[in-house]
C-alpha cells in the first residue's frame, strides 16, 4: 500500500516503508496498538509523520478503505493541529516537564469528544528526564482502549527501555535530497535548483531545507559559517571565530523569541487584570517569573539548536573535505562551495581532516551536557586551525 496523491501522507518525504506499517494500522485493527515510537534522525519528518498518523487515524472522508484523504474536516484540523482530540506537545524547553506530562495524562483518560481516538503526540520524547518518564510509563502501558500514544525521538536508544519496550517501533531514515526538494518545489514553490541545492546543504533535514530555500539571509548565515573554516590560521582567530558563532546563536535566539516573549507577557498580564503601567501586586509575581524562566529556557534551547546546527554544517564541510582528498566518487554536500573546499583540501591530509571531525564532535558533546558555549566553541575552533 503506497501513498497517494492528495492525502496526509503527502509531506512524509521518501518513508515509504514507514508509511505503509502506518498506513496499514489506521486501516486494519489487527494491525493497531495504542503506543507507538517514531524515531528518525533530525529532519526525516518524524513529527510530520506523527501527525499525519493522527490523522488518518481520525478520518472520515476515506472511500477506498484507506484512512488519510487530506481533505475531510477530520484530516484537515488534525494535520493542522486544531482537532479537539489531539494533543500535541512540542516543546522549545530544554526539557519537557513532569507537570507537562501529569496534563497528557490527564488528557489521554478523557473520552474522544468527536473523533475515534484520542491522540497523544510528544514530538521530543528524549527531553523526558527518567522521574518524568516513569510517570508517564503507567498511561503508556495501560491506556485507554480510546487513547493513542505516539512519541517521537532520534532513535530508540533516547528513550528509557521500558518506555520503549511498551510501544511498536517505527524507524524514519534520512530521505533522499531529490525527495526533498520535490517536496519543496511542490509543496513551497521553489526554484528546483535552488531546492535541490537547499535540500543537499540540509543533508535532507527537511525543515532546514525549506527555510533554506526560502529564506536568502539564512543561505547567508550559512555560508559565513562554512567561511569560519577558512578564517582560521592560528588561535587569536580561533577565538574570535568562536566569539562571533556564539553571538549569532544569542541574536537569532533572540530574534526568533523576542516579539512572542512580548506577546506572551502582555497577554498573561491581560489574565491577571493588570493595565498596562500598572505596578504588578507581590502576590502575582510567582506568575510572571515562571513565564520569564519558561522563556529563558526556551531562549536556551534555540541558542543550543542555532549552534549545533553550525557545528553540523562545518562536520558537512570537513565530510566533503575528505571526500575530495580520497578522490571517493560521491556528490558533495556544499557543492556551492567547491572552492572552500578544494582550499582546504590542498592545504591539509585527510588524517588532520579527520582530527578536525572529531573536534567538532567532541564540541557538540560538551554542549549538549551544558559545558558554557563559548568554552566548547573555542576548543573546536582552535583544533580546526592549521596544523603546519
Amino acid at each position: 500500500m503506497t501513498a497517494t496523491s492528495g492525502t496526509v501522507w503527502d509531506d512524509v518525504v521518501g518513508q515509504p516503508d514507514a508509511v505503509r506499517v502506518l498506513q496499514r494500522a489506521a486501516s486494519d485493527p489487527a494491525a493497531m496498538t495504542h503506543a507507538w515510537l517514531v524515531t528518525g534522525p533530525p529532519g526525516s519528518g518524524r513529527s510530520v509523520a506523527a501527525r499525519a498518523f493522527a490523522a488518518a487515524l481520525q478520518c472520515t472522508g476515506s472511500t477506498d478503505g484507506t484512512p488519510g484523504c487530506g481533505r475531510c474536516q477530520a484530516c484537515t484540523t488534525t494535520l493542522a493541529g486544531t482537532h479537539p482530540d489531539l494533543t500535541v506537545v512540542a516543546t522549545e524547553k530544554v526539557v519537557i516537564t513532569i507537570d507537562e506530562v501529569r496534563d497528557l495524562i490527564t488528557a489521554a483518560a478523557r473520552t474522544p469528544s468527536v473523533g475515534r481516538y484520542r491522540v497523544i503526540v510528544v514530538e521530543d520524547a528524549d527531553r523526558m528526564a527518567e522521574r518524568t518518564t516513569n510517570v508517564l510509563l503507567k498511561s503508556v502501558e495501560e491506556p485507554p482502549s480510546h487513547t493513542v500514544w505516539v512519541l517521537c525521538a532520534p532513535s530508540v536508544q533516547d528513550v528509557l527501555p521500558t518506555i520503549r519496550s511498551r510501544c511498536r517501533a517505527v524507524a524514519l531514515r534520512v530521505p533522499p535530497p531529490p525527495d526533498v526538494a520535490d517536496l519543496l518545489v511542490r509543496r513551497d514553490g521553489a526554484d528546483p535548483d535552488l531546492a535541490l541545492d537547499a535540500a543537499r546543504a540540509a543533508q535532507s533535514h527537511v525543515g532546514l531545507a525549506r527555510r533554506l530555500a526560502r529564506d536568502p539571509e539564512a543561505r547567508s548565515r550559512r555560508t559565513a559559517v562554512l567561511e569560519v573554516a577558512r578564517r582560521i590560521r592560528g588561535v587569536p582567530d580561533a577565538v574570535l571565530a568562536a566569539s562571533e558563532l556564539v553571538e549569532v546563536a544569542k541574536a537569532e535566539a533572540a530574534a526568533a523569541t523576542v516579539e512572542r516573549d512580548a506577546t506572551e507577557k502582555a497577554e498573561l498580564m491581560r489574565a491577571l487584570g493588570v493595565g498596562e503601567g500598572d505596578t504588578l501586586p507581590p502576590k502575582l509575581r510567582s506568575q510572571l517569573k515562571q513565564l520569564e524562566d519558561d522563556q529563558k529556557r526556551r531562549a536556551t534551547r534555540r541558542q543550543r539548536d542555532v549552534l549545533d546546527r553550525a557545528m553540523v554544517d562545518l562536520l558537512s564541510l570537513y565530510r566533503d573535505v575528505l571526500v575530495v582528498q580520497l578522490g571517493a566518487d560521491v556528490d558533495l554536500v556544499n557543492a556551492a562551495h567547491a572552492d572552500v573546499v578544494r582550499s582546504l583540501a590542498r592545504d591539509a591530509t585527510p588524517e588532520q581532516t579527520v582530527r578536525r571531525m572529531d573536534a567538532i564532535g567532541t564540541a557538540r558533546e560538551r554542549l549538549e551536557g551544558n559545558v558554557a558555549p563559548l568554552l566548547a566553541l573555542e576548543a573546536m575552533a582552535i583544533a580546526l586551525r592549521p596544523q603546519g
